[in-house]
């Protein structure tokens, strides 16, 4: 038990790393632009294509390295992550920071999706949730301190600070994973054929659109809340950055209840989250936009946020259970994708009725998200009774 639990920590240690990566270079992107000498927008390719690699990679690479022996991938894809991080201390071209950007985004996806994969085969029948959810908690956790510390690094000592805490992140479980983890290969090799077969199953696609439009309803609001606080709420900077920081560590505390919850009733805590989370989109339309009550809103949506996480992970590797690093590929792609939809159409709101308006963005996808979870459930249970009564037939 005690060795299972050094490799869950280890393996949460190395999501936070890649995690802090990627989304560590937002504290950063204005350092980038005035040292680099480039606009905010050509910054900003730093996240955008990012987050394009992980995207593409997330249905493909898990399944092309899924037949070597992961204690070797993992060594493989901390290595590179490390090494393209201390290259990115000492470029001085910017087109050399973005390529060492964006070829480890392609390596992102392997690595949580093994991760959580991992995770799920050390748990006890049942407790999988449990074991997800403490990988979950390194992504919370990456997605909390990457910003505000390599922000704090580059202002008070330099860009280069920032780029050597990413690649110190990833160096420190690296020598953890070589001296501590057993080797650990494939113990029964799909084929990529039958891997990919998983997707002839309406059920996955139906689990696919749902963590779409799920992920989008927290994004669509969550991508614009510093402004919403700063521009509607009338927050002060300061505060924004603590507020920011609260959601984040309330994530934590999500993915950890999350873990509990689909452990011991997991049908109705996925069926619940888009209405639950509906509902507290329509208070905060309703309930005004002073800070003091945003505030607590916060703290419930951090929540949220964080069951969130660990629903849509569940519900796509629940849908193809016998190919769990494709579906967990699968499923980094579809909350990418969800990212995309959500800031697109709160985007859309923005500019056409006003910021205070931003949070319908995740109400609509919320609603969304509902009709094609309790569609799907409603779908299976017919197929149950049906297949019941053709038995006693």
């Amino acid at each position: 038990m005690e060795r299972k639990n050094v490799l869950l920590f280890i393996l949460a240690a190395g999501v936070f790393g890649i995690l802090n990566t990627e989304m560590g270079f937002i504290g950063i992107l204005p350092y980038i632009a005035e040292d680099y000498n480039v606009t905010i927008v050509q910054a900003g390719w730093l996240i955008s294509l990012f987050a394009l690699g992980v995207a593409v990679a997330g249905p493909t690479m898990p399944l092309v390295m899924s037949r070597f022996n992961r204690k070797y991938v993992m060594v493989f894809i901390l290595g590179l992550f490390t090494l393209c991080n201390a290259v990115a201390i000492f470029a001085e071209d910017f087109y050399v920071l973005l390529a060492v950007r964006v070829i480890p985004a392609f390596f992102h996806p392997v690595y949580c999706a093994m991760a959580f994969s991992v995770a799920a085969t050390l748990a006890q029948p049942g407790e999988e949730p449990k074991a997800v959810a403490k990988i979950n908690v390194g992504v919370s956790a990456g997605m909390v301190a990457g910003v505000p510390i390599s922000n704090f690094l580059a202002e008070q000592i330099s860009l280069s600070a920032s780029m050597a805490f990413f690649a110190m992140a990833t160096l420190l479980v690296l020598l953890a994973t070589l001296w501590l983890v057993p080797s650990m290969p494939t113990q029964s090799r799909m084929s990529y054929g039958s891997q990919i077969s998983v997707l002839k199953k309406p059920a996955l696609w139906a689990s696919i659109v749902s963590v779409i439009f799920l992920n989008g309803s927290i994004f669509g609001v969550f991508n614009y809340l510093a402004d919403f606080l700063s521009v509607v709420s009338g927050v002060a900077p300061a505060l924004v950055s603590i507020l920011l920081f609260a959601y984040g560590a309330c994530n934590i505390l999500g993915s950890v209840l999350a873990g509990n919850l689909l452990t011991i009733r997991p049908l109705p805590v996925v069926k619940a989250f888009p209405l639950v989370t509906a509902m507290l989109y329509g208070v905060m339309l309703a309930g005004g936009s002073a800070w003091p009550f945003m505030g607590a809103m916060i703290i419930l949506w951090g929540i949220l946020g964080g069951i969130n996480a660990n629903i849509n992970q569940f519900w796509i590797v629940k849908a193809a259970p016998e190919a769990p690093d494709f579906a967990n590929g699968l499923f980094l792609t579809a909350a990418n994708i969800g990212c995309v939809l959500g800031t697109t159409v709160g985007g859309w709101i923005i500019e056409g009725w006003g910021m205070e308006f931003v949070v319908m963005a995740g109400l609509i996808l919320c609603g969304a998200a509902a009709l094609v979870v309790w569609g799907q459930y409603f779908m299976m249970n017919s197929a149950v009774r049906m297949r019941v009564q053709a038995e006693k037939a």
